[in-house]
């Protein structure tokens, strides 16, 4: 469980104006220096890093996110963008191109994207608060529906733990 003490920081307005900026590139930046390994995020958030294609560059596109992941494997992602007004570019991209990559502690997934209904977002509210505690103000901010991606593995990954690592 998050901290409560965590949940007021990341939900004030000072940290809405600075977090967008600042957490994805210190995440990818110290994510590339570790190879992988470590995501400062990961420390209150389970994160991941999400690898999409830009629906219009066609160029690869790598986004930190909170995630929650299932006995089942799969892992829910939710386009909250820290509760500002427009979706975040990568579920766009997911919404174009749903094949991506997932990279959790130096190792990689391919997965296949399908954006939750409403009815499921409903069904799966307690996977959302586990990924991020602090939804409901997100959307209450965002004034807009927030997208939600279920990721699927497209292959099993294999039971020894001998995935593809990241470098």
């Amino acid at each position: 469980m998050t901290h409560p003490l965590f949940i007021r920081i990341a939900t004030s307005s000072a940290a809405l104006r600075i977090a967008p900026h600042v957490l994805p590139r210190c995440d990818l930046f110290i994510h590339r220096l570790t190879r992988g390994w470590l995501l400062p995020s990961r420390l209150v958030l389970d994160t991941i890093v999400l690898g999409t294609t830009g629906h219009r560059s066609g160029s690869p596109r790598r986004t930190p996110l909170a995630a929650h992941r299932a006995a089942d494997g799969t892992w829910l992602v939710i386009g909250s963008n820290f509760g500002r007004p427009h979706h975040p570019a990568w579920t766009t991209n997911l919404l174009h191109r749903p094949d991506a990559t997932v990279t959790a502690r130096g190792l990689s997934w391919q997965v296949r994207a399908r954006q939750l209904t409403e009815d499921e977002r409903e069904r799966q509210r307690n996977r959302i608060l586990l990924a991020i505690p602090f939804y409901d103000t997100y959307a209450a901010r965002a004034d807009r529906d927030i997208r939600v991606f279920c990721l699927t593995p497209i292959t099993a990954p294999p039971a020894d733990g001998t995935l593809r690592k990241e470098h």
